[in-house]
């Protein structure tokens, strides 16, 4: 690409202008180094040198051991935070005499250095995958080291600005596709893993299509993707739609399209929604390329509910029923009786979870709260449709359809997000 070329030849240049005092080791640790090339870093103002110091700044970074990475990150919390003295006398200035000038002066203040960090480190070459990835390092530290939220908060207020959905560019990935990002597919399909090469090939046939979406910056790296089937009728059973044969005409005589899976890529942008997007996107590319689809459901995971059954329930059992008896449906390796009236009881109970369990305003359930603020509408739920380990042990096998009904996504949105509403698709309307 022409600005790679460009943000290369910017880095030859700055690594000419670099003094040796910056560059080399001499007695510091690895840890030292990136200190002092992060504050000269915050300090220089030169494009050439700013790149050439930001390319050197994560090669400094990536050379450090998981320990040293956490001690950066302490450091960036304690060294490179917002001065508390700047901050107050911001605000008393403020409050003497309120204007504009005050505020932008009192938002000056309150901005940590090390958002002036992040944005110059984003400027070596792929700096911006550099800054995700570190992101991602942060945030498996946050459960042992919760003081480091206010720096993931700089970096998750970043994220959000980098990769606003206007910047996004969603591809059709199929075959044609180049093999890197196909392999990258597999490795991050997070809701029914592929064991390899032929698995994929399978998702992109004639009956299937696939889309993601990718930034102008890492190009080569899916952000999100999408796995849909097109079909007549709506599918009530993964295991049937990932195991049948290819149907080569069924882009020409299918009514419905059914998002299967919905993975996430990059655990660096957590807490940046790019979903309800996406499907709303690919809904109108299907719809141009397919006029013939009529419906566009989702066959969907129902994550939380044996969290739900066994832990919150001990608490408050149900009336029908003691949640242990269901315990043999949701174990892998069991031979569960297939007891009529308790897969009656679970899908009843399965049902009651998506619709009444809450957390304040908004379902248990992520993908419940996903699909619904999106503006879905609750459809059927369906019994022994996820044979796979982690179906199982996750909902006995229970899978749901979110029926998105273009017309009135908007609406639904609204009563989602403001009133906790949940449309529910009436029973005679949900084949």
């Amino acid at each position: 690409m022409v600005i790679n070329r460009w943000l290369h030849s910017v880095l030859d240049a700055g690594r000419r202008l670099l003094p040796e005092s910056i560059t080399r080791s001499g007695d510091r640790d690895a840890l030292s180094k990136l200190e002092a090339l992060c504050k000269t870093l915050i300090s220089s103002r030169g494009e050439a040198m700013g790149t050439a110091l930001a390319s050197e700044a994560l090669k400094a970074y990536h050379a450090l051991s998981v320990e040293q990475r956490t001690e950066f990150f302490f450091k960036l919390l304690a060294d490179f935070g917002a001065s508390e003295a700047d901050v107050r006398a911001a605000i008393e200035n403020y409050l003497d005499e309120p204007s504009g000038v005050g505020a932008i002066a009192l938002h000056h203040a309150t901005e940590a250095p090390r958002q002036m960090l992040f944005r110059r480190l984003n400027m070596a070459p792929k700096g911006t995958y550099a800054v995700v990835k570190m992101r991602s390092d942060l945030l498996r530290l946050l459960k042992q080291h919760s003081d480091l939220k206010s720096v993931d908060a700089d970096l998750q207020h970043l994220m959000i600005s980098w990769f606003n959905p206007g910047f996004l560019e969603l591809k059709e990935i199929n075959w044609r596709t180049s093999a890197l990002v196909l392999e990258k597919l597999i490795a991050y399909e997070a809701v029914h893993s592929m064991t390899g090469w032929e698995d994929l090939q399978r998702r992109l046939a004639e009956d299937r299509r696939c889309f993601a979406f990718f930034h102008p910056a890492v190009p080569d790296e899916p952000l999100i993707f999408v796995e849909v089937a097109l079909t007549s009728g709506i599918a009530n059973s993964v295991d049937q739609l990932l195991n049948e044969d290819v149907d080569p005409s069924a882009a020409a005589k299918a009514d419905t399209a059914i998002f299967y899976s919905i993975s996430d890529c990059q655990p660096g942008l957590k807490g940046i929604s790019f979903g309800n997007f996406l499907i709303k996107q690919v809904v109108f590319e299907l719809k141009q390329e397919l006029p013939n689809l009529q419906r566009f459901s989702t066959l969907s995971p129902i994550p939380g509910f044996s969290r739900w059954l066994f832990d919150e329930q001990r608490e408050q059992p149900l009336e029908d029923a003691e949640s242990e008896q269901f315990a043999p449906y949701f174990d892998p390796d069991s031979e569960a009786a297939q007891d009529p009236a308790a897969i009656t009881a679970l899908m009843k109970l399965s049902r009651h979870y998506l619709k009444q369990a809450k957390r304040d305003l908004y379902p248990f359930d992520p993908v419940a709260r996903f699909h619904l603020r999106n503006g879905a509408a609750l459809g059927a739920c369906h019994w022994s449709a996820d044979s796979s380990a982690r179906g199982k042990k996750q909902s006995a096998g229970i899978m749901v359809n979110y029926i998105y009904e273009i017309d009135q996504v908007e609406e639904r949105h609204e009563q989602f997000v403001n009133h906790g509403e949940i449309a529910v698709i009436p029973r005679n309307r949900r084949a």
